[in-house]
């Protein structure tokens, strides 16, 4: 069941900057309640916080939370802070993730820098970021809207009181390019952990859906040499504004627009109507299309293409075949 948002309040995790800082902010546009989750905030989310620090019959608030998403306490405390600040969540976004960084990256193995991820601590920083805190954050969502506490101004999560957990996946979820395994491992997990779940909406009213944004302008890129030389003239990006509109359609909408292929002309594309529900994944470039579960055409090419993939590729084989990779650990 759809959503209106005015007087409700989301929990977004990684609002701090990018996709997720444009989704709180639309949200807050929209008069939801936000707590911006991060580690910390860039100076234009800053400002919005600022901007939304105290309540007013003409805007809605926003607080900060310092949260590391890595620790699984920290997630419990947005939650208090939703809770003592708004009297509870109403949407939740476990939208912090990382892509390949070279300080949790398959191609440096832990114990080699520039992996800051340890032989001896049997953990993949990108792993606990991309996949266990999203679905840790699910868990704790989904027992916050089922169990308000008694200080709660929210009936608990029904078909009749919806509520709603919005993920943010990637294309990666369905390609898989060399440069980034693990996550793209992450943001296929995150595909099946979504439909997974789909079955709450008709029976609790709690709608767990996803975004699988396509090639993003985000820090993520812009601001990671290693990852930025591989766009050419030849690409073309997304905005984070983009994305956050078709995220907010997800959450205040029974149907929503796609691109599909043309029923009466091969190799052509149309648009349709589908309904949003329960284990539904929106993928998102420059056209919008419904990832479908089984005999899915796979991403469409406008936002979605990174032309010079196969530098990175060239770098990777150079250094496994200079001999003693993995072995530093």
């Amino acid at each position: 069941m759809a959503l209106s948002l005015v007087g409700r309040t989301a929990i977004v995790t990684g609002a701090g900057s990018g996709i997720n800082l444009a989704f709180a902010s639309s949200l807050l546009s929209r008069k939801c309640n936000v707590v911006f989750a991060d580690l910390a905030l860039r100076p234009e989310a800053k400002e919005i916080v600022a901007k939304h620090s105290s309540f007013s019959r003409a805007s809605a608030k926003a607080v900060f939370q310092k949260t590391d998403v890595r620790q699984w306490q920290n997630l419990v405390e947005m939650f208090k802070v939703a809770e003592q600040t708004f009297g509870g969540a109403d949407i939740v976004c476990p939208g912090a993730g990382v892509y390949e960084p070279l300080w949790s990256n398959f191609w440096y193995p832990p114990g080699e820098p520039p992996s800051t991820d340890s032989s001896q601590h049997s953990r993949y920083a990108e792993l606990d970021i991309n996949l266990v805190h999203p679905i840790r954050t699910t868990q704790l969502a989904i027992s916050h809207f089922l169990n308000p506490s008694d200080t709660s101004k929210r009936p608990p999560a029904s078909p009749t009181n919806p509520r709603s957990i919005i993920h943010v996946s990637s294309i990666a979820g369905q390609t898989t390019p060399l440069v980034a395994p693990i996550y793209n491992a992450t943001k296929h997990a995150i595909n099946g952990f979504v439909r997974s779940l789909a079955p709450l909406d008709k029976e609790l009213g709690i709608r767990v859906t996803a975004v699988a944004p396509g090639v993003i302008k985000t820090p993520l890129w812009t601001e990671a040499p290693e990852k930025i030389k591989l766009i050419t003239e030849k690409d073309e990006w997304v905005t984070p504004e983009f994305v956050a509109e078709q995220m907010v359609n997800l959450l205040e909408r029974e149907e929503i627009e796609v691109q599909a292929p043309s029923a009466s002309t091969p190799g052509k594309s149309s648009t349709k109507m589908v309904k949003v529900e329960g284990g539904f994944i929106l993928e998102v470039g420059r056209r919008l299309r419904q990832v479908e579960a089984f005999n899915d055409t796979g991403p469409s090419r406008e936002g979605n293409t990174v032309t010079g993939l196969g530098i990175a590729d060239r770098e990777i084989f150079e250094r496994l075949r200079q001999g003693g990779w993995g072995r530093g650990g």
